[in-house]
């Protein structure tokens, strides 16, 4: 097929198309984590994860240890089937990403003393018999302060995980980003020390966190979450909110500091406006209301045990709806900071991907069956991207365990090859 215009303005609009083919070359492939926990560096062992995992089947137990309990406690229709879905993912794999921290969870410390930290985590970190699909750490800010402190970890780190087994994947984040210079830096500082210690390339990933309104719009009024998200190159994996510190900035006070300010509604919207289809995943931040009870010990009145059971139950609650919450946003993933808040990320997205499971399904099995046409079904209208949508739902719920791979096949009347493929518009070309 041709036409009369000169070849140079299809040049033009080839090289513009391939520019805008390069800056959003579309959702990120692979499994995005559905949390992230952190700890301090200092308490980083071998069995750090297992302890979590097990400390989350402990608290559903002690606190919801049945599906009527936990109804009651989130006010949602919790059944039997989903609560053992629930039970299985906590005995399989309760922590699915998790940081090991030198910033806001370790404090500022002794040189000597982080240094020691760096070596020992990495060492511990390679020692582990059970590790979750995601794990790094999260370094202090390059800050001009910090900047030596914060690289000096990295290396120390990377340098003595190389000595020992390496994960596949390690992600660094970097909180507090001033401006992408401070990105680009770390960038190169990962491929030096990637290089000259020998791991394997391209394997450990870098993120950032959205913590000051300045990362939202620099100096010159631009907006400079995409420039930040150059500076990660090919290794750019996630960005993070960081609610607290993020309205801290913006001069809201603590007693008004929550999920669901709006400053923070507003400041997640940028962040999708300006990352989305540029490979990055998104995570929310984190609650802080913490499920503990006020009463330690082992011999409790039946009063302090109850008392103790209200707390950890309301936090649960508070939890549950900030998830729900970024579920209903576009945002998969968040912080967990504490392990008795994991059960309750789990439960809230098995919930959340249970209630538009069937209708879902029938969206996606019609409009599959259509090929490309539009398709009504009940009050929806669907278009290609909508099919997308719908298919990366399940997916989703497939990789966090909400649902099985039997479930998604049998409801949607796609192959598990189909839904491996993971794009709904080479599904329909077959």
């Amino acid at each position: 097929m041709k036409t009369s215009l000169p070849p140079t303005v299809m040049e033009r609009l080839a090289r513009d198309n391939a520019t805008f083919a390069r800056d959003f070359p579309g959702e990120p492939t692979g499994r995005q984590p559905v949390h992230t926990v952190y700890g301090g560096a200092n308490l980083f062992t071998a069995d750090t994860v297992g302890k979590l995992g097990a400390l989350a089947r402990k608290a559903l137990a002690e606190y919801a240890p049945d599906a009527k309990t936990l109804s009651d406690v989130l006010g949602v229709r919790f059944h039997d089937a989903l609560y053992a879905k629930l039970v299985a993912k906590l005995e399989r794999e309760p922590i699915e990403d998790f940081r090991i921290d030198f910033e806001d969870g370790y404090g500022s410390r002794p040189d000597a003393e982080e240094d020691a930290h760096a070596e020992a985590a990495a060492r511990a970190l390679g020692d582990a018999s059970v590790l979750p699909p995601f794990i790094g750490l999260r370094v202090k800010p390059l800050t001009e302060e910090l900047k030596v402190r914060s690289l000096r970890t990295l290396e120390i780190f990377l340098s003595a995980l190389a000595k020992t087994r390496a994960p596949p994947l390690l992600l660094v984040t970097l909180p507090k980003v001033q401006h992408e210079g401070q990105l680009a830096v770390l960038v190169d500082a990962v491929e030096h020390l990637e290089r000259a210690h020998g791991l394997s390339p391209n394997s450990v990933k870098v993120e950032f966190m959205v913590e000051l309104s300045q990362t939202l719009i620099g100096a010159d009024g631009t907006m400079l979450l995409p420039r930040l998200r150059r500076a990660t190159k090919d290794r750019g994996f996630a960005a993070h909110f960081g609610t607290y510190d993020y309205t801290a900035s913006v001069g809201i006070t603590a007693n008004e500091q929550r999920m669901t300010h709006p400053a923070a509604d507003f400041a997640r919207h940028v962040m999708q406006v300006c990352l989305a289809r540029t490979g990055l995943f998104l995570s929310d931040g984190a609650t802080t209301q913490l499920p503990i009870g006020p009463h330690r010990g082992a011999s409790l009145t039946i009063e302090q045990t109850h008392e103790n059971c209200a707390a950890v139950q309301a936090a649960w609650l508070r939890s549950h709806l900030d998830v729900r919450d970024s579920l209903m946003r576009g945002f998969w993933q968040g912080w967990d900071l504490h392990p008795a808040q994991v059960p309750i990320r789990h439960a809230t997205l098995f919930h959340f991907f249970e209630q538009a499971r069937a209708s879902s399904a029938a969206r996606l099995r019609q409009f599959v069956a259509r090929a490309a046409q539009a398709t009504l079904v009940g009050e929806q209208f669907d278009d290609a991207a909508t099919g997308q949508g719908l298919l990366n739902f399940f997916l989703r719920g497939l990789s966090c365990g909400a649902f099985t791979e039997a479930e998604v096949t049998a409801e949607t009347a796609l192959t598990f090859q189909q839904l491996q493929t993971r794009n709904f518009a080479t599904i329909i070309a077959k």
